[in-house]
């Protein structure tokens, strides 16, 4: 058994426990009107609660992205062996309290028998203990900071841990400049994924044998780094890490080549979307990020996946859609293989996601990130990562992730 993490803000009342923990209706289902089922069908409802609003719909709109196209993607094809899923969004805003309430609404009013979210590990920390005690499975999409899967028993991810990927890009700056000796390091300290990420950062950077010059703090709602940033180039770092968000990260960007920063700069995992171009724009090139998916993955299950978001969208899909893509894809394939041992339309919902809990965590996966599986603890098996340099396009407005080889 996985020891439960109860933090204050994610107390709820006994009642809603109650509710959520002994209810014994059959799933409850939705009509769709979907043409690729052909027709209207009872629907499986999955919770999806990200951030649609906020400092980090930035992230949670590509989060957005890739489920719905995961949920026209698997109802074409049958749904869960002709019964087609439905997705049912609670916007998870960007605190935890907002996170909550989204749990909460999906587990006890929408009645889904999973839910993929939250957008950020700090909210996933307060969110995500709701759902365990109530046994109610849950996959984090872009959920990276250590101790996630340890929160419960009904807590996974597929969102590789920062202390996998992280490193990589690291090793990659030595790459480009082997001489490159001072590193300056930035976090979003209000933030628990950044605070996370830049220990990893930090181990990294002494374990390579650079010389850690200057941390500096901020807080993601600021905008205003001239201090932060002209101490640390007062320093004369040789490389510039950053753990923060999109919009202050990018900010952050802005703000150091301004201030006359020429060499290298690591954006982390908050960074690692498309939306950091339209705040930092031309500035942004150059910006070098870790990276757990590729568009350029081998794999016709991602050939799907990215021409359907290229089509769309007109630009190639980024991680955390991809991620998002693959935690419906999970609870799809895992309801899937349930349903052949025992139809899920006889069992009551509580059995139902007990015994998709346990479906989920013990199979093997085909996905746009690559194979994956989980440990029993809910933590990801992945084999593949990668490091993207940012390369703007000469409007100052459009640019792209060009993977390093």
């Amino acid at each position: 058994m996985k020891k439960i993490t109860v933090f204050a803000t994610a107390l709820f009342t006994f009642s809603n426990l109650l509710l959520a923990a002994c209810g014994n209706a059959n799933i409850s289902t939705t009509t769709t009107n979907n043409s690729s089922t052909k027709g209207v069908s009872a629907a499986i409802p999955i919770g999806i609660a990200v951030s649609q609003t906020s400092n980090v719909a930035l992230l949670g709109q590509e989060e957005v992205a890739g489920a719905k196209i995961a949920e026209k993607y698997f109802n074409t094809r049958g749904g869960v062996n002709g019964t087609p899923i439905k997705l049912v969004f609670q916007d998870a805003g960007g605190d935890e309290n907002s996170a909550i309430n989204a749990f909460q609404t999906l587990i006890n009013k929408d009645k889904v028998v999973g839910i993929v979210g939250p957008t950020l590990s700090q909210q996933a920390f307060s969110a995500d203990p709701i759902a365990d005690r109530a046994q109610v499975p849950v996959i984090g999409p872009s959920n990276t900071a250590k101790g996630i899967p340890e929160i419960g028993d009904y807590v996974a991810r597929v969102s590789a841990p920062v202390s996998v990927v992280a490193p990589n890009a690291v090793k990659a700056a030595i790459q480009k400049n082997p001489r490159l000796k001072k590193v300056a390091v930035f976090y979003a300290q209000n933030d628990a994924f950044s605070k996370s990420e830049t220990e990893i950062f930090q181990k990294t950077v002494r374990d390579l044998g650079l010389d850690l010059i200057t941390v500096q703090k901020f807080q993601t709602t600021d905008t205003d780094f001239q201090a932060q940033a002209t101490n640390a180039l007062n320093l004369k770092p040789d490389l510039i890490i950053i753990s923060g968000l999109a919009a202050d990260g990018g900010n952050l960007i802005r703000q150091l080549r301004e201030l006359g920063y020429k060499g290298i700069i690591i954006g982390g995992n908050g960074l690692n979307t498309a939306n950091v171009f339209k705040v930092c724009k031309a500035l942004c090139d150059g910006v070098m990020i870790a990276q757990a998916y590729s568009p350029e993955h081998p794999g016709e299950i991602n050939r799907s996946f990215r021409q359907a978001y290229l089509q769309q969208y007109k630009t190639e899909p980024p991680q955390f859609s991809a991620q998002t893509f693959t935690a419906v894809q999970v609870f799809v394939e895992a309801l899937k293989s349930l349903d052949k041992k025992t139809k899920i339309s006889t069992l009551p919902l509580k059995q139902l996601r007990i015994q998709l809990n346990k479906e989920l965590l013990a199979g093997k996966y085909d996905t746009p990130l690559g194979e994956i599986a989980f440990t029993p603890e809910g933590e990801v098996i992945q084999k593949e990562f990668y490091v993207a340099q940012i390369k703007m396009q000469p409007n100052g407005n459009d640019g792209k992730f060009a993977f390093l080889k």
